[in-house]
């Protein structure tokens, strides 16, 4: 139900579904909510508060999560594979889907509400978000069509649903994208790719002939 809401919004048509919000769940000063995602190993997590000044980052092993210190605690915890940071969200997926979320979301909680009564940055400051789809001078108007229609009226859409859609190319007429989030291992991803954001690029870019899915090495691996 979630992917044909998603896929609604994007084509500008009214949804009436909506995910549920789990009531609030109390942590000393904080209070944090919980939503559904389409994808039913991430988790949605809103602290009340601001988490990325701009962008999002996407983090899929802790490795990667050397720039952030609240993404390397929630690494910490039993369960997570990846960890994902949003304007005012926080997504985070398991690493099972046979291990249930109320095993995990106590920990994630309390990571949650421990990190940002310390006082610690999100990110490092010398480590800021890519800004995919800011304007370039070198973009041509196609291009920067393209990027304007991804920053406007996709992205806000996908964030929502607790992932993100990274611009990364284009060439012969195919807009290369990259998923984040709840959207990496999304059953329902391609359906948002082809049926929403395909059609919308599209329908305003007519140069667009299509869209492509960039995975990295360990997406491949991972479903592969």
């Amino acid at each position: 139900m979630a992917t044909y809401r998603q896929v609604g919004r994007l084509l500008g048509i009214s949804a009436r579904i909506s995910s549920p919000i789990v009531p609030l769940f109390p942590a000393r000063t904080m209070f944090i909510q919980t939503q559904d995602t389409p994808n039913p190993n991430s988790l949605k997590f809103l602290p009340g508060r601001i988490v990325l000044e701009q962008g999002t980052m996407d983090f899929t092993a802790p490795r990667e999560a050397y720039c952030s210190p609240l993404a390397r605690q929630l690494f910490r915890i039993d369960g997570v594979k990846g960890v994902f940071l949003g304007p005012d969200f926080i997504t985070i997926t398991k690493t099972d889907v046979d291990l249930e979320w109320k095993l995990i979301k106590p920990d994630v909680f309390a990571a949650i509400m421990d990190f940002f009564t310390s006082g610690l940055p999100v990110v490092n400051e010398e480590d800021t978000p890519r800004a995919d789809t800011a304007p370039s001078d070198d973009d041509d108007e196609v291009i920067a069509m393209i990027k304007e229609l991804l920053d406007t009226r996709i992205r806000p859409t996908v964030q929502e649903d607790g992932g993100d859609v990274l611009y990364c190319g284009f060439e012969d007429g195919i807009v290369k994208l990259k998923l984040q989030g709840s959207c990496t291992s999304c059953p329902s991803s391609m359906v948002t790719l082809k049926s929403g954001i395909q059609n919308m690029l599209q329908f305003y870019v007519p140069e667009v002939e299509g869209v492509e899915q960039v995975k990295d090495e360990q997406e491949e691996v991972a479903q592969g």
